[in-house]
């Protein structure tokens, strides 16, 4: 039976997920092969394949490791250079993982940088998206434009509402504070806020969470929304013609800390 993927948490704030069905496993983002392998022996289970989104170290650092006394696929973005690839990914491409009867779309998503992927199992409703979007929130602009950006995250704000999110990176409170500062009357960015402050003071994951709650609470997902872009006005004392502004707005803004 196909499990809800597991969290594999590394460095300070990295999760690998780990997708498994029966004594198979296939891991996402294997920034360091440490954990995985400590995981795989505690569980009794078999890798059996990687899935990469970007080429960032904190997401394939572990990857040559894992291969050393294994043979198996490493799927990932065909415009980036990945250690050990051996199935290159463009857009509308689809990855069948036997072993978990899976199949998950590969969807271009460019901003953070340039080549980075996100996987989409349309069945059971799965999007493993790397750093593009974050739980309150999305990745910076590394290499890519805030056009690039706010288009991929436009594209998966587009997925089905119950799609859940298995971001990369456990940001969740610091995304959730910020959008409070951006939109502090909303009532739904309030309510998510405390519920993330009671999980982390709880030592628990805030993940995964769901593309429903995303539209709702995210402010990079809500560019288009006037609220949004009166608030990145007022704060920058200049006006914003377009949703690309207002998307350029707020990431500035939060990237200024």
């Amino acid at each position: 039976m196909l499990q809800t993927p597991t969290a594999i948490p590394a460095f300070q704030d990295n999760y690998i997920w780990a997708l498994r069905r029966d004594h198979h496993c296939v891991v996402v983002d294997p920034g360091d092969a440490a954990p995985v392998e400590a995981w795989l022996r505690e569980q009794g289970l078999i890798l059996t394949g990687i899935l990469i989104t970007h080429h960032h170290p904190d997401h394939v650092g572990g990857v040559q490791a894992l291969l050393e006394h294994r043979e198996i696929p490493v799927h990932g973005p065909a415009r980036e250079t990945i250690p050990g690839l051996t199935h290159p990914l463009n857009d509308g491409d689809r990855v069948k993982l036997a072993d978990l009867d899976l199949e998950l779309e590969v969807l271009d998503v460019p901003g953070h940088t340039l080549g980075h992927i996100a996987y989409h199992a349309r069945q059971p409703g799965w999007l493993f998206c790397g750093d593009t979007l974050f739980a309150g929130g999305c990745g910076r602009l590394f290499e890519g434009t805030p056009e690039q950006m706010h288009h991929s995250l436009s594209r998966l704000a587009a997925l089905p509402e119950g799609t859940q999110v298995f971001c990369a990176h456990e940001y969740t409170l610091a995304n959730l504070t910020f959008a409070a500062k951006v939109t502090p009357e909303d009532p739904d960015v309030r309510t998510r806020l405390n519920d993330v402050k009671a999980l982390r003071d709880a030592g628990r994951i805030t993940l995964p969470s769901t593309i429903a709650m995303e539209r709702r609470t995210n402010p990079f997902l809500r560019a288009t929304e006037p609220a949004l872009r009166q608030s990145c006005e007022r704060h920058f004392e200049a006006p914003l013609d377009t949703p690309v502004d207002s998307f350029a707005a707020l990431r500035r803004w939060k990237d200024s800390g």
